[in-house]
């Protein structure tokens, strides 16, 4: 019985090694990686706090997206990409089919995406069988923008500029409904100088010092918002593939600067360059 277990688990291994040989094909192939998100990255990049425990929990396996240093050591698909981790692989496969209770994992929290800071071989093992749920310890990072198990380590980023302009701006606090997603790489850092402008145009004309929490708000409120507005009524975000109500809105702009700098025309208010902007799309 021990021998025809252990035929099995290595034949269990070989398998989830030859998926891994493919995944990888296809990444090259696709030029899409298949690579674990690094918590270091993560944190780097999203300057999350924490992490603070919250205790023993069942967590869905393939909510499971990253390392906190192993991450080279397996895909996407928690799938082993060297066969030095055999030994171990094998050894909590035998127990899966031992029916063994193990240890719970640790894992890092950090928006709806965990890390794994021991127990990577358990995850992978218990992906490779099928295992919906596994339990956990759980501490959790405090972030400002969500991430979900999906994420490319490409959009860090992006993620990463959208927490410098909450840092900045502090809209988050100011307008906590404010759901503001770009794709266009220096897009937040283009909204900060809207904002920086925007507070010099209300001082000349309220005659005051204007704080910079008064002219986030104010921006968003008369700016931001009417744009998206208008985005909205229109449905035209559905003839732009893959783009959001962010870079419509930076697109706008850009038309009303054209309008401005290149043809001499008046400047116009928000909703009326977003209307002319989406008549000539």
């Amino acid at each position: 019985m021990s021998e025809v277990l252990n035929s099995r688990v290595r034949a269990d291994f070989s398998k989830a090694r030859l998926k891994s040989f493919f995944n990888q094909v296809v990444s090259v192939l696709s030029g899409q990686p298949t690579t674990l998100l690094s918590y270091d990255e993560v944190k780097e990049n999203l300057h999350i706090g924490g992490p603070i425990y919250r205790g023993v929990k069942t967590i869905r396996v393939d909510q499971i997206a990253g390392s906190l240093n192993r991450y080279h050591e397996f895909d996407r698909a928690f799938l082993p990409k060297d066969d030095q981790l055999a030994n171990r692989w094998q050894k909590v496969d035998r127990a899966f089919y031992q029916e063994i209770n193990l240890p719970p994992v640790v894992l890092y929290k950090v928006g709806d995406v965990y890390f794994v800071v021991d127990g990577h071989h358990r995850v992978s093992v218990a992906r490779e069988q099928g295992q919906m749920f596994i339990e956990a310890e759980v501490r959790e990072c405090a972030t400002r923008v969500n991430i979900t198990p999906d994420i490319k380590p490409e959009d860090l980023k992006i993620l990463g500029a959208k927490v410098h302009f909450l840092e900045r701006s502090a809209l988050d606090h100011l307008r906590p409904d404010a759901k503001i997603k770009i794709t266009i790489p220096d897009g937040f850092e283009r909204m900060l100088e809207h904002i920086a402008v925007h507070r010099y145009f209300m001082g000349l004309d309220l005659k005051r010092d204007i704080s910079e929490e008064e002219a986030v708000a104010h921006w968003y409120d008369t700016v931001y918002m009417p744009i998206v507005k208008i985005i909205r009524e229109s449905k035209v975000l559905k003839d732009f593939r893959g783009k959001t109500e962010g870079d419509l809105y930076l697109w706008t702009l850009d038309h009303q600067h054209y309008l401005v700098q290149e043809e001499g025309q008046a400047l116009q208010p928000p909703e009326d360059a977003a209307r002319k902007f989406i008549e000539k799309e």
